[in-house]
């Protein structure tokens, strides 16, 4: 089986629950933490700029409304991502893509960057994310890991930038996912913790793939995953779960 570079502990969105998911203060909380692996969110503005947001929306973690592709970048870089959470964190942008990549390679941070496009713009969203990721990684040690529940965006990312590897995310586990993944080009399975069966980390091994999982909170469900063989667990709980 081909060796697995990241982390097996990644936190979720940058710091699960404790700052504003998906900016760079959650990064650096989860860093703080003692995580060296982040989970993101990805999708562009509506002048082409990959920017952070989970929500199609701006209205639930920010102060803006309305669809997250309806505003240029100019407009979205005004907006406050953080006093949603708490007022510690009033002000906090969103953050582009560009400058989360930046902190993490300057602080050796692996990052798994889901493409999270907006309905209708998965290929160029796939395509632009990868674009990026290729330019700003390029002679990094270790490369981000791309992963989407669109395979459209998954196709469109592997066109732009076929050397960085990708992920299927899928909130069941299908009966073909082997099949998926190859045809993806992808090198691993992300499933809700939920549908990850006890065998499935052995059953992807034996064909040379990796399963991580996602959003794992309960520390004892935690070791159990691990214990039967996951590879990555993506967690909130940032704070009860110590990354090894």
């Amino acid at each position: 089986m081909s060796p697995w570079p990241y982390p097996r502990y990644v936190a979720h969105r940058g710091a699960g629950k404790l700052a504003p998911e998906n900016t760079l203060a959650a990064m650096r909380e989860g860093y703080a933490h003692g995580y060296r692996m982040v989970e993101f969110d990805v999708k562009l503005s509506a002048d082409g700029v990959p920017f952070l947001l989970h929500d199609d929306t701006l209205d639930r973690t920010t102060d803006g409304a309305g669809p997250a592709d309806a505003l240029n970048w100019a407009d979205l870089s005004k907006l406050d991502a953080g006093s949603w959470h708490s007022a510690a964190y009033t002000g906090e942008p969103l953050p582009t893509f560009t400058a989360i990549a930046r902190w993490a390679i300057a602080n050796g941070v692996a990052c798994n960057v889901e493409i999270k496009a907006m309905p209708g713009r998965e290929r160029d969203t796939g395509a632009a994310v990868a674009g990026v990721a290729r330019a700003l990684w390029r002679g990094a040690p270790l490369p981000p890991l791309l992963s989407s529940f669109a395979e459209d965006a998954l196709e469109a990312a592997y066109a732009a930038a076929p050397e960085l590897p990708q992920a299927l995310l899928v909130e069941e586990v299908p009966p073909d996912w082997r099949a998926r993944l190859s045809r993806l080009q992808c090198i691993a399975l992300v499933a809700d913790w939920s549908a990850v069966a006890a065998d499935l980390a052995a059953l992807a091994h034996e064909a040379d793939y990796r399963v991580l999982t996602y959003t794992v909170n309960d520390p004892q469900r935690v070791a159990q995953l691990v214990a039967s063989g996951v590879d990555a667990i993506i967690t909130d709980a940032i704070d009860r779960v110590q990354p090894a």
